[in-house]
This record gives C-alpha cells, sequence and structure tokens, in this order.
C-alpha cells in the first residue's frame, strides 16, 4: 500500500482544526502544527518505518510557523513523499462570525478583520501551491466529513474529481473554483414570467435555456475545451477540477448549464460532482 500524505492548511477559522479531525476518524496519523524545520525528518522516519499507522498520514501547518512559511516551498520540493496540499478557506464575513461565535482570538493577535487579511497575504503563496481549495463558507461538518472522504476516494483511486457548481455573481465567486465561466451572456428566464420562480432543475427552464442556437453553441465549445484539458490536468498530477459556472443570481442559467455539463462529462465516464451553491437563495 502506498502512502497517502496530505498537508492541511489554510485560512484560521476555515475548518482545519475540524479537517484534521475527520483525517484522524479516518484512519490517519495526524500531528498538528508540526514545526516546518521538523517535516522532512518526520517524513523520512515515516517512510523508512514499517509501522502501518505511518501509511496514512495528515500534517497540520498554518499561520502560526510565521516567518518559517517562506520556506515551504523549499521544504515540501525536497521531501520524500509529495504530499496533496489541502487549503481550506471561507469569505471574510464567515470567517469574522466563526470567530465572534467562539470568542477565540486569531493567531496574529490583531482585530479579525485586519488579522485576515494579514493571513491571506501571508498565506496566498501556499494557497497557489495547493492541490485543492476547499471553501467551507457554505458547508456544515458533515459536509465537511463527505467531502474529506470524497477525497481520500480519489486519492486512492487516482483518477480526476471533477466538481462542476453553479453560482450568482450577486452572491460571490467561488473561491475554490479553478475555471469560472460567466454565462449571463445568455438570455435571463428571469425575465419570463412563468419561468421567473423556478429553478434551472427544471425542464421548462432547461428547454428555454437551451432552446437558443448560443447557449448550444457555447456548450459545444466550452464542454470540448474542458475535455481537451482534463488530460493536461492530470498529466501536471492533479486529482481534482472545480468548474464554476454564474449567472447573476444562479437560479436559472448556471443550474442549467451545471447540470448540462455533468451530463456530458460523466457520458465521457468522467466521474462528477454537481453543487449548485445559489440554487435555493435567489429570490
Amino acid at each position: 500500500m502506498d502512502t497517502q500524505f496530505f498537508i492541511i492548511t489554510g485560512i484560521s477559522g476555515a475548518g482545519k482544526s475540524q479537517a484534521i479531525k475527520c483525517f484522524e476518524d479516518l484512519g490517519f496519523f495526524c500531528v498538528d502544527n508540526l514545526p516546518l524545520i521538523l517535516i522532512e525528518k518526520f517524513v523520512s522516519l515515516s517512510t523508512a518505518s514499517k509501522d502501518n499507522r505511518f501509511k496514512k498520514i495528515a500534517l497540520g501547518i498554518d499561520i502560526r510557523e510565521g516567518e518559517n512559511l517562506t520556506d515551504f516551498p523549499r521544504i515540501i520540493s525536497n521531501l520524500a513523499l509529495r504530499p496533496r496540499i489541502l487549503f481550506f478557506d471561507a469569505s471574510d464575513e464567515t470567517i469574522i462570525r466563526r470567530f465572534s461565535e467562539t470568542r477565540r482570538k486569531h493567531p496574529l493577535g490583531k482585530i479579525v478583520p485586519e488579522a485576515v487579511k494579514t493571513e491571506r497575504a501571508i498565506l496566498s503563496d501556499i494557497k497557489e501551491q495547493s492541490s485543492k481549495v476547499i471553501d467551507t463558507t457554505d458547508v456544515n461538518l458533515q459536509e465537511l466529513k463527505e467531502t474529506i472522504a470524497g477525497l481520500l476516494k480519489i486519492s486512492q483511486k487516482t483518477e480526476m474529481r471533477i466538481t462542476a457548481i453553479s453560482f450568482g455573481y450577486k452572491y460571490g465567486v467561488p473561491s475554490d473554483a479553478d475555471i469560472v465561466m460567466d454565462v449571463r451572456f445568455l438570455p435571463n428566464p428571469f425575465y419570463v414570467k412563468d419561468l421567473k420562480h423556478r429553478t434551472g432543475n427544471e425542464r421548462k427552464v432547461k428547454n428555454y435555456v437551451m432552446g437558443f442556437p448560443e447557449a448550444k453553441e457555447f456548450a459545444k465549445s466550452f464542454f470540448g475545451m474542458i475535455l481537451s484539458i482534463i488530460p493536461k490536468y492530470i498529466k501536471e498530477g492533479k486529482s481534482y477540477l472545480t468548474i464554476a459556472l454564474g449567472c447573476t443570481g444562479g437560479r436559472h442559467r448556471s443550474v442549467v448549464l451545471a447540470n448540462e455539463l455533468k451530463e456530458y462529462l460523466s457520458k465521457k465516464k468522467f466521474s462528477v460532482i454537481l453543487k449548485h451553491r445559489d440554487m435555493d437563495k435567489a429570490s
């Protein structure tokens, strides 16, 4: 059995600690806040050990490392095992609310909004280097567990896990998206009386949106492009691809196109998770 090795990091308050607990529940040997200077030695000892506990490892690293974080890229590149880096994030509003609810101090010791801004700047390079960004803004603990379990399943199968997300621009772009496509150029069912209060999951809305030539042309072109780049992502060692399609409110057009994308890729034998982030928020 090959060793599974994850590094869990991200913005304070985004769910890193809960994620580590999830990994522990799934049988991983977890160490939170291991000093960066010890990671190389830890990995070396783990790979040399015959103890099966070290076949599944998850290490937590965060802003408490301070200035040592500048050495993160070099240390990771020198490791005997290539880790999958999971970066946990959430909207500023969500993080500030979580700190307020728990009455915890931010690790940087500043006023929370200011601390979050500083932390984002410090961790930006690590986020860029991560294998997967997990946005926990609208995620509860059970959903977090399911997300992690899904990632582990894919890690074991070494295949591509694709997530198609519909969203509304009025609620912000998903921070964990690898590819974002704006479909607001398509005719809007919101302005059709019989369709306004329906969703893109309903046949009438789908038929309306996909009845326009530009929708069919877009789907053919965009879906084909996605299909052509998936092998390139896999070649680069990526196991996760998140594609976000956005319209104004996230209720009609983006839902239809996300559904169409899932159906298209599923027929091509890809595993696709479908999420309609804002469908029930829109009026």
